[in-house]
C-alpha cells in the first residue's frame, strides 16, 4: 500500500463541480486522495470501500498498472495524431479486440470520448443510414421515462430523467417517450421481473400514432443504470426487438453502463438474448482511466453509408478531435487484456449470486422501500423524506463518513462493485450501508 500523497492548500472556487451542490460541497467538502483496487482513500487516509466503481467505470479495480504503464509507453511514443484521414494502429487493433467480445454482427466499431457522445453519434447515424436508403422522412426517436443518455442535447431529449430537462427544455424536438418499466409488483424481485414485458408495446403505439415508417431509432439501456437499477422484463427487450423489425425501426442499446460484464455476460445484449442495431458503450472500456466511448454498428448499417458517399471523398461527416486517442486506445488495450487474463466477466457471473442474495438482505433494513438487482448490479430505494432525493442526499454523505462510495439517484443507492470484488467485500458493503441506514 502506497502513502497519502502531500496534500496542497488550494481554493476549491475556482472549480464548477459537475452535477454536485458546489455551495454545499465547498462548505463541507469530502475529498478523495488516492485509490487502490477496491478502495478510495481520503486525504487523512481513511478508506471508503468502492462500492460503484468509482461511476461504473472501473470493472479492475482501481490504479492497475498494466493499463497505467501501456499509458506512460503510449505517451512517449505517440502523444497525439489527429484522427481524420490519419490512422494509429491501436485504433484498429481496438476496434477489433471490442468486436470480438461483442454480439455477431456488431462488428464496425466507431470511437468517441464518452457515453455522451456515443448517444449523438449514434442518433446521427440513424438519421444517416435511413437517409441513404431512401427513407429521409425518418426524423422521430423513441426512447423511454426513466432513462439517462447522458447530457449532450440529444441524450438530453432521449433521456427521461426530469431533472436534467426541467432547466435546459426537452432539447431537440421529435422524440417520444415510452412508460419505464418499474412496477409496483415487481417491487423486491431479484433479476428480470416476470410481469411489465407488455409495456413493450407503447412502441408499437408509437409507431400506431406517429407512423412507424417516420422513427428513425428507439433507445434503450437493457437495464436502466442511473435511475437506480431496473432490469428488464422477462420478453420486454425481445418485444421490442421484434416491433422494431416490422416497422424498419433502428433497435439501439445503451449500454454505457451495462456493458463489459456488469450484467454477468460481455454485454446485455448477451446477457438477455437480444441483440440490437447500434450497441453504445464507455466507462468500463479503459477502466476509467481514459475518456473513450463507442458505438458498435452492425456491418449493414456501416455498408449503406459508406457505400452511398463518393468515391473520393468523407462519407460520415461526424467525429471528435480526440477520436480514438493514442493513450485512450493504449488504456483500452491493456483493459482488454486484463478481461481476458483475469476473466473478470466470468467472476462477475459467479458472485452475481452471492452479491444478490446479500443485497436482498438489506429489506429489512429502516426506511428501505425496494430492492432491484440483476447481474452484478443493484439498488436500494429508501423512502423519501423532506422531497424527493433529500434523504438519499444525506444518506450519501453519511456513507462517506461511514467509509463507502457508491453512486445515488434521488432516494436509490446504486451498487455496482468493480468486478474485482470477493464476497467478503460484498459484506462489507452490505454491512456498511445496513449502518449507515440504522443511523
Amino acid at each position: 500500500m502506497g502513502h497519502a500523497e502531500p496534500q496542497v492548500s488550494t481554493s476549491l472556487q475556482s472549480f464548477w463541480m459537475p452535477f454536485s451542490p458546489n455551495k454545499e460541497f465547498k462548505a463541507e467538502p469530502r475529498m478523495i486522495a488516492r485509490a487502490e483496487g477496491m478502495y478510495f482513500y481520503t486525504p487523512d487516509d481513511r478508506k471508503l470501500i468502492d462500492a460503484s466503481s468509482g461511476l461504473f467505470c472501473v470493472a479492475a479495480g482501481h490504479c492497475r498498472k498494466e493499463i497505467a504503464e501501456a499509458v506512460y509507453r503510449q505517451l512517449q511514443t505517440l502523444d497525439y495524431t489527429a484522427p481524420f484521414l490519419r490512422g494509429q494502429s491501436k485504433s484498429f487493433e481496438l476496434a477489433e479486440r471490442v468486436a470480438d467480445l461483442l454480439p455477431e454482427g456488431l462488428n464496425r466499431v466507431f470511437f468517441v470520448n464518452s457515453g455522451s457522445e456515443a448517444v449523438d453519434t449514434a442518433m446521427k447515424m440513424a438519421l444517416m443510414y435511413h437517409r441513404v436508403r431512401g427513407q429521409a422522412q425518418r426524423q422521430l426517436f423513441v426512447s423511454r421515462d426513466r432513462a439517462y443518455h447522458g447530457v449532450n442535447m440529444g441524450g438530453v431529449a432521449l433521456a427521461g430523467m426530469v431533472n436534467n430537462r426541467r432547466a435546459f427544455g426537452t432539447g431537440l424536438p421529435g422524440v417520444y417517450h415510452m412508460r419505464h418499466t418499474a412496477l409496483p409488483q415487481n417491487k423486491f424481485v431479484k433479476g428480470q421481473p416476470a410481469e411489465g414485458a407488455d409495456l413493450a408495446e407503447d412502441l408499437q403505439r408509437m409507431c400506431t400514432l406517429y407512423g412507424g415508417e417516420n422513427i428513425a431509432a428507439c433507445f434503450v439501456e437493457p437495464t436502466a443504470g442511473s435511475f437506480g437499477c431496473l432490469p428488464p422484463p422477462k420478453g420486454y427487450l425481445n418485444r421490442l426487438r421484434q416491433i422494431c423489425d416490422e416497422h424498419g425501426i433502428l433497435l439501439v442499446f445503451d449500454e454505457v453502463i451495462t456493458g463489459f460484464g456488469r450484467m454477468g455476460a460481455n454485454f446485455g445484449a448477451q446477457a438477455f438474448g437480444v441483440t440490437p442495431d447500434l450497441l453504445l458503450m464507455a466507462k468500463a472500456i479503459t477502466n476509467g482511466s481514459q475518456p473513450m466511448g463507442a458505438v458498435a454498428a452492425k456491418q449493414g448499417i456501416y455498408d449503406a453509408i459508406t457505400e452511398a458517399g463518393p468515391k473520393q471523398g468523407i462519407e460520415f461527416f461526424h467525429g471528435y478531435t480526440y477520436s480514438a486517442h493514442p493513450a485512450s486506445c493504449a488504456a483500452g488495450l491493456a483493459m482488454m487484456d486484463i478481461f481476458k487474463n483475469d476473466q473478470l466477466i466470468e467472476r462477475a457471473a459467479a458472485l452475481s449470486p452471492y452479491f444478490i442474495d446479500a443485497v436482498h438482505s438489506l429489506a429489512d433494513a429502516p426506511g428501505v422501500v425496494d430492492i432491484r438487482s440483476v447481474g452484478l448490479m443493484a439498488a436500494v430505494e429508501v423512502a423519501a423524506v423532506g422531497g424527493p432525493g433529500a434523504r438519499g442526499h444525506e444518506l450519501q454523505k453519511k456513507l462517506y463518513d461511514t467509509g463507502l462510495h457508491l453512486k445515488s439517484t434521488g432516494d436509490s443507492m446504486i451498487i455496482a462493485p468493480p468486478l474485482i470484488a470477493e464476497k467478503a467485500h460484498v459484506d462489507e458493503i452490505v454491512g456498511k450501508i445496513r449502518s449507515a441506514l440504522a443511523a
